[in-house]
């Protein structure tokens, strides 16, 4: 509280804790930030300059395009012997260039700077078409010509349920899940689309004499 004009302010005693310093910002965060910072020079750099409301996918592409003289992967040409080749034997004339990743990872970052600094979603150029035609063409020209595929990707969750056994007075037994792990693994083609969810279930019980049960089911 203020103290009213003419009172000494209000004393900080020993016992007073300071107040907390504000918590430092996150690695993605701060690469954020240098990320949107970069991309708002490139405009003022641009000729002609470009404002950020004119900026559509099409400048987010020359961008990309631009940062690959600061790239650090060597991607080969079609002419070049180790086109292909995961693991060249000698060194060769073929550019570097900025890996798939880092430009798809480049564009998560910017798309949520763009709304976070007032941008409509609905006008986001770092989410138009024509950006993720791009990095898909990015990605597979650099799997064939570095011989890497890019592979899907596995989810796995892993959970526990207990059971309960029941033994009647006829000595007939009736046993649920009893100390059952459950792995669900979900395929996904990285596109949002088709699925497949695999459900394994395994007892392991020691008075369930229940046979392991494995499930799969797929999903749309």
């Amino acid at each position: 509280m203020d103290s009213a004009p003419g009172e000494p302010p209000p004393l900080v005693t020993a016992d007073t804790p300071p107040p907390p310093p504000p918590a430092p910002p996150s690695r993605y965060e701060s690469q954020k930030r240098r990320d949107w910072n970069t991309f708002l020079q490139y405009l003022r750099n641009h000729k002609p300059p470009l404002t950020l409301a004119r900026c559509s996918g099409a400048h987010v592409i020359e961008f990309l395009k631009y940062l690959d003289q600061f790239g650090k992967t060597k991607v080969h040409v079609t002419g070049c012997p180790y086109f292909g080749h995961p693991n060249p034997p000698s060194p060769c004339a073929c550019p570097l260039k900025q890996a798939w990743g880092s430009l798809d990872a480049l564009i998560g970052r910017l798309r949520a700077a763009y709304e976070e600094n007032g941008g409509r979603p609905e006008s986001n150029p770092f989410g138009a078409r024509a950006v993720r035609i791009y990095l898909r063409e990015v990605r597979e020209g650099q799997a064939k010509a570095r011989g890497i595929p890019y592979e899907k990707k596995k989810r796995k969750r892993s959970t526990t349920v207990s059971a309960t056994t029941v033994i009647s007075d006829g000595g007939e037994v009736s046993t649920s899940l009893a100390n059952v792990s459950t792995v669900v693994t979900r395929e996904s083609d990285g596109g949002g689309g088709h699925g497949v969810i695999n459900v394994s279930v395994a007892s392991t019980s020691a008075t369930n004499t229940t046979p392991s049960v494995v499930a799969t089911a797929t999903t749309v």
